[in-house]
């Protein structure tokens, strides 16, 4: 009996983080298809590109914050604490640096971010679920989840800088988010400088994660370079 128990519950568990994948690879793939659009085949400007794809990046990565209670309560075998920094990061940067913001919107970075994300994203999200589905990851799509970032994690990183940079004028001039004395509370908050030292913390961060990354790459591709079976779970 309890090992029907447990069955089932893997079997939930299974079917919920299938769901949950898949979703996200679609919202990411639809994000990325209309990015492509935007540019390439109606040739429309920066100044737009948010409002085609603002709310769709939105949702999408706030959904993302699921994958830190995953971690928390060992859904998904990992790291708590990385998962919390690469998601609460890119949150800050979406909600606070870009759609709270118009300057952020109008940010070189915006493009250059929304590319390396939705397309990481992808194989990410697809690697996940023919993890699920499937006897065995197909190797061309285990070595594009351990090989894309390579590019594109410090391309997107320097996308979100610059968006957190063009936002700070416009937090800086509105007061947006902050709190000021006096007050009931007694309590004073600035956003303007919470960006800056979120900027400056990441820095550093930065390549600790990167490091992590190919480490991850290793533990699949061994020291020898040789790819190794992924076996669904």
């Amino acid at each position: 009996m309890a090992q029907d128990k447990k069955d089932q519950t893997s079997s939930l568990v299974k079917g919920y983080l299938t769901l949950y994948n898949t979703a996200q690879f679609a919202g990411w793939t639809y994000i990325f298809v209309q990015f492509m659009q935007h540019f390439a085949v109606h040739g429309q400007s920066l100044d737009t590109l948010w409002s085609r794809v603002g709310q769709a990046t939105f949702f999408f990565q706030m959904l993302a914050i699921l994958e830190i209670v995953h971690a928390m309560f060992g859904i998904v075998p990992s790291s708590v604490s990385m998962t919390f920094l690469q998601v609460f990061g890119r949150c800050m940067i979406v909600a606070g640096a870009i759609e709270g913001t118009p300057t952020g919107q109008k940010s070189p970075g915006l493009p250059l971010a929304l590319f390396c994300w939705s397309l990481t994203e992808i194989v990410r999200y697809s690697y996940y679920v023919a993890n699920m589905l499937l006897p065995s990851v197909p190797s061309f799509l285990v070595w594009l989840r351990y090989t894309i970032f390579i590019p594109m994690y410090p391309c997107g990183f320097l996308g979100e800088l610059l968006c957190s940079y063009w936002a700070q004028s416009y937090i800086r001039d509105t007061g947006k988010w902050s709190v000021e004395l006096p007050n009931r509370f007694n309590f004073s908050f600035s956003f303007y400088y919470f960006m800056w030292i979120m900027a400056i913390c990441y820095m550093p961060l930065f390549p600790q994660m990167y490091l992590h990354m190919f480490a991850q790459r290793r533990k699949v591709f061994g020291r020898g370079g040789v790819l190794k079976t992924v076996k669904s779970k």
